[in-house]
């Protein structure tokens, strides 16, 4: 049982915080009175809560039945043909028309809306439902294979984070037609969130551009809502080709490759005395030689580049690219730098957020002794303090920058993006590990994919009904984005994430076979 009358597992610490999707890299102040404070929520309850409790309760086995199906069948980013499927299963039975499927040239990718009356507002909701490699785990709060083994599993939870979303848009849909309010759902079927993801394809194609706001969650150890910001990022795989020879018997002959990825790796860390406190630079080598006694005509390093604007990451990506070129002149090599991936950085909007944190006021944090002893469990399998979950909200986040990225910032650039989180894991414990998979799986995910639901259609219902609180968070957008025109991070000649499985790239509608699906061997 979750030892609630200890003040210290009461007060969330920043590591909480930092694991969680909310995540922060300042210490905030979580004193008691604080958190006291949070836990009353605002004067009142929100409206719109109680109608959507209803409308959530109405679509409950729905929306659970989405977060178990898509659990028990994990798959791996652009390879989610059974969770997307899952997903417009229900969206076509609850009414939604299919809008396109493939959506930007990803096969996984959909789009599904909702229309009633003439005109009025759009509201968007962005599921995944990608999963993790080697974080299969069954729903029990010990190391064991789950439903795929240990292959595959949601070790960030986006069974319920996509269950949560399209059942959103689903009790939207019924508020809204409970009362004839003119507008229009859509639900963005956002695949491989974990790798190269759809949502920044989709901002390039322009999908979210005539939206009046956009909604999303996420799984974290605490439940909070703010003014969160989060890293841009960019992607870059760097290849050397040298010459190769005998090691031992005319190594002058050749030419490493490896000598060049090794001195790029050195002007990295050089770089790092000059950067900024806000940037990360993080890689691994992709190709290194096979045999030390042959000098390697062949290197790779595939490097990632954060900081807290695009802005700034393309003055360090130029820089990165300068002593990829540095190291080739020195070893007598070629380079060739390939800008595989951008995202933006996430930007917060204030008025969206504090509605948000609003209705997460008024949806209680509720755990059983049975769910706590899950938690604690899991914890001592991790080596953890056995705290338990969380039942506190956080006082609302002032703005921060997480060191984490998401493609969602692309979605904050084209139109007011609204991001929180909802207590699905047990304290101290982190995403991508296996206590996610196996929480996700069991009634402490349901609840997080139910009580998320209720958020978002409340504060969906909100901006749909209520014109004033549109134009607050319209003018905050606006003051935000300060006259930026969105430039997608996507390198020009870039289609499609890398590694479509070929039969998926065969049935996206384009025609097209490009030279990865012969090399995959079709």
């Amino acid at each position: 049982m979750f030892p609630s009358f200890d003040p210290k597992l009461l007060t969330p610490t920043r590591r909480d915080v930092l694991l969680g999707a909310m995540a922060s890299t300042v210490i905030l102040p979580f004193g008691s009175a604080g958190l006291a404070s949070a836990q009353q929520g605002s004067a009142g309850a929100p409206a719109a809560s109680e109608a959507a409790k209803r409308a959530v309760e109405a679509y409950r086995d729905v929306i659970l039945r989405i977060s178990h199906e898509v659990w028990e069948n994990a798959e791996l980013s652009l390879q989610e043909e059974v969770s997307a499927e899952i997903h417009l299963r229900e969206l076509q039975e609850a009414g939604f028309e299919i809008v396109s499927v493939g959506t930007s040239n990803i096969p996984t990718a959909f789009v599904a809306e909702w229309s009633q009356g003439d005109g009025g507002p759009k509201v968007g909701f962005l599921p995944e439902y990608d999963a993790l490699p080697g974080l299969g785990n069954a729903a029990e709060p010990r190391q064991t294979p789950g439903p795929r083994g240990v292959e595959v599993g949601h070790g960030c939870g986006h069974n319920m984070l996509g269950a949560g979303c399209t059942g959103a848009a689903m009790a939207l849909k019924q508020m809204m037609m409970e009362d004839g309010t003119p507008g229009t759902v859509r639900v963005y079927g956002c695949a491989a969130e974990e790798t190269e993801g759809a949502k920044v394809y989709m901002a390039r194609d322009g999908l979210f551009d005539d939206l009046d706001a956009c909604l999303a969650w996420h799984p974290a150890p605490v439940t909070a809502a703010g003014l969160l910001r989060t890293a841009a990022l960019d992607r870059l795989q760097v290849t050397w080709r040298g010459q190769t020879a005998h090691a031992g018997v005319d190594p002058w002959t050749g030419r490493s490759a490896l000598k060049g990825a090794e001195i790029f790796a050195t002007g990295i860390q050089f770089m790092r005395e000059h950067l900024k406190p806000t940037t990360r630079l993080h890689y691994v080598y992709t190709a290194a030689g096979e045999a030390p006694n042959v000098v390697p005509d062949q290197a790779g390093i595939l490097i990632v580049v954060r900081d807290a604007s695009r802005e700034e990451v393309a003055e360090v990506t130029e820089w990165v690219r300068e002593i990829a070129e540095g190291s080739a002149l020195m070893t007598q090599t070629e380079v060739e730098v390939d800008h595989l991936f951008g995202m933006h950085d996430l930007l917060p909007n204030e008025p969206l957020a504090r509605r948000i944190y609003d209705h997460i006021a008024a949806v209680p944090v509720v755990w059983t002794e049975q769910e706590q002893a899950f938690a604690t469990v899991c914890q001592a399998g991790m080596g953890l303090e056995e705290a338990g979950l969380d039942e506190t909200v956080l006082p609302f986040l002032p703005e921060i920058t997480s060191g984490g990225s998401t493609d969602v910032g692309d979605v904050s650039y084209n139109t007011p993006t609204g991001v929180f989180a909802w207590t699905t894991i047990p304290r101290g414990v982190g995403l991508h590990t296996w206590p996610v998979t196996a929480c996700s799986g069991m009634t402490i995910g349901d609840k997080g994919a139910l009580n998320s639901a209720v958020v978002m259609a409340g504060v969906g219902y909100d901006v749909m009904t209520d014109a004033a609180f549109r134009e607050e968070v319209r003018a905050d957008f606006d003051t935000r984005l300060g006259g930026r025109t969105y430039v997608s991070p996507l390198p020009e000649d870039k289609i499609r994430p890398h590694g479509v499985p070929p039969h998926l790239l065969l049935r996206d509608g384009t025609g097209e076979l490009t030279d990865e699906f012969f090399k995959l061997g079709a």
